[in-house]
């Protein structure tokens, strides 16, 4: 199947709603576990947190003799490297991904921006992507400033057909499995009335999203390096999440 070099971003205003996280996430599970090829392009200067990730990541995986037996194991059962992170500015992210796409070709580039749409060049390489996808919560806060993000996009820059984007759609993530009833419905009414699409799979609010390697090997969760493990992959509804954007980008 030929390579798409599909641009995504999980992009929101809203600092703390897990676009940084969902990416990783999302990025380690089609390239490790899906037989994807992915890039990742790190525009969230100047904290740069995948990148800082992947360093990490990195270290674990070269000095600690467990880490390094499963990514030895991993490499030749899959005979595939780990995907490329490259740092970038928002406003040189256009440019970063041509260069990628000129040495390789990949299925899909994920990007990660900064928290603020006011930052240089964010607006631009938001217009270049091809799926742009928002997490959500059920903080009023959250919730108010990502819709009025979404609707900015969609009547701004989607309805004028001047930008590359083939969907918008919310992700409602940190999800209270106490609170997912009358609430929710009374805030997917108001999505709807706005024009946006909320897809149908949540992610819970689970301590598992923040689990990165850990010395003292414990199955991990968030990994540049590794996929989550599977063992803390049930009930995360991060499957079930990657089934369903498969879908919307037809792969």
């Amino acid at each position: 199947m030929e390579k798409k070099n599909l641009c995504v971003a999980f992009s929101t205003q809203k600092g703390g709603a897990g676009k940084t996280t969902l990416t990783v996430l999302v990025a380690s599970y089609l390239h490790y576990v899906k037989g994807y090829d992915v890039a990742v392009v790190d525009c969230d200067y100047p904290q740069y947190s995948i990148a800082e990730m992947r360093e990490r990541d990195l270290r674990m995986a070269t000095e600690d003799d467990y880490y390094k037996m499963m990514a030895y194991e991993q490499f030749t059962r899959l005979n595939k490297k780990m995907y490329p992170v490259v740092r970038s500015l928002p406003e040189k992210a256009a440019e970063t991904g041509r260069t990628l796409m000129d040495k390789g070709k990949y299925d899909f580039i994920f990007f990660d921006l900064p928290g603020t749409v006011n930052k240089e060049g964010v607006i631009y390489t938001l217009s270049l992507m091809d799926y742009i996808f928002a997490p959500i919560s059920a903080d009023r806060v959250v919730l108010e400033s990502t819709l009025r993000f979404a609707s900015r996009l969609q009547e701004k820059i989607i309805a004028s057909g001047k930008s590359r984007i083939r969907g918008l759609h919310l992700i409602w993530n940190m999800v209270d499995g106490r609170e997912k009833s009358e609430l929710y419905a009374v805030y997917e009414q108001v999505i709807a009335q706005l024009g946006l699409d909320v897809l149908k799979t949540f992610l819970p609010d689970s301590k598992r999203f923040r689990r990165e390697l850990p010395t003292s090997h414990r199955a991990l969760f968030r990994s540049t390096v590794f996929p989550a493990d599977r063992s803390l992959l049930r009930g995360s509804n991060l499957d079930t999440l990657i089934e369903e954007i498969l879908t919307i980008v037809n792969l």
